[in-house]
């Protein structure tokens, strides 16, 4: 175990567990004070002990790439937590207190879990900057996502999506988003508010059309469209003015619009 004490130079208190194959977290941080970083990546941990909960001054914690199947509701107890990576484990459920950390706001990780519903809470985040979501049996998002108004990047990818709630559009701040390999048929038209969009992944969804709406991402850079089942293009497309890239490979059923010249001689790279 490698610790760095604040004590004298009010540096952070680190933990640092990682990779040394442990079953069960040795109990030695658990009478230690101050600490504020704590990561166990990658071990064989199938559950997280109670003294865990007492640390209420960490402010990150890293315990992905374990065996664990669930999280306590005192979870909540950790308020000044920052980063959160629960990534790579088993865990069914996310308990309602994820809700009850106001200070989350880098990094929230739960790629990769296998998790078929988020609480509403998890709504209650709205300072939470990323979140990473991909790789679990999600079939929708929180009817208020909207209220994640820190969002800056989203990361839904390798989920059964069925489609998006109208109030992901209120997420005003996002600048990157993902949701590739879902089965995605429709985009709301709420994205329009999407005003500071740079880029937004759709590879591998069941796209037939786009709404006219997407012609309001005014800052979007690359717009990635490989793989779906599209039609046909909104002419809005042709107008975005930050648009670099446009990927539409593997859209078989997709007659190339004629204005993709003019995109093209704009200095836009397309492909097709």
């Amino acid at each position: 175990m490698n610790t760095t004490s604040s004590k004298s130079n009010m540096t952070p208190t680190t933990v640092n567990l990682d990779g040394q194959t442990l079953t069960t977290l040795p109990e030695a941080p658990a009478h230690q004070t101050g600490i504020t970083h704590l990561s166990a990546y990658n071990n064989r941990l199938t559950a997280l002990p109670d003294w865990l909960w007492t640390l209420t001054d960490l402010e990150t914690l890293n315990v992905s790439v374990n065996q664990l199947t669930a999280v306590s509701e005192s979870l909540g107890n950790l308020g000044k937590l920052r980063m959160l990576d629960l990534g790579h484990n088993r865990i069914a459920h996310l308990p309602d207190a994820i809700g009850r950390l106001p200070n989350l706001t880098d990094f929230l990780y739960i790629s990769d879990n296998g998790l078929e519903q988020l609480p509403a809470t998890l709504t209650n985040l709205t300072r939470l900057r990323y979140l990473n979501i991909t790789d679990n049996q999600l079939t929708a998002l929180p009817d208020d996502i909207g209220r994640m108004t820190g969002l800056v990047e989203l990361r839904t990818y390798n989920n059964p999506l069925a489609a998006l709630p109208d109030s992901v559009g209120e997420l005003a701040n996002l600048r990157e988003a993902y949701f590739d390999n879902t089965p995605l048929t429709h985009l709301p038209d709420s994205i329009s508010g999407w005003r500071d969009l740079r880029v937004l992944s759709l590879r591998g969804c069941r796209l037939h059309v786009l709404p006219a709406a997407i012609g309001a991402l005014a800052r979007l850079h690359h717009l990635d469209l490989r793989a779906n089942q599209l039609t046909a293009l909104p002419e809005e497309l042709a107008h975005l003015p930050s648009l670099e890239k446009l990927d539409l490979r593997w859209n078989h059923t997709l007659p190339p619009p004629g204005w993709l010249t003019a995109l093209r001689e704009r200095g836009c790279l397309v492909y097709i």
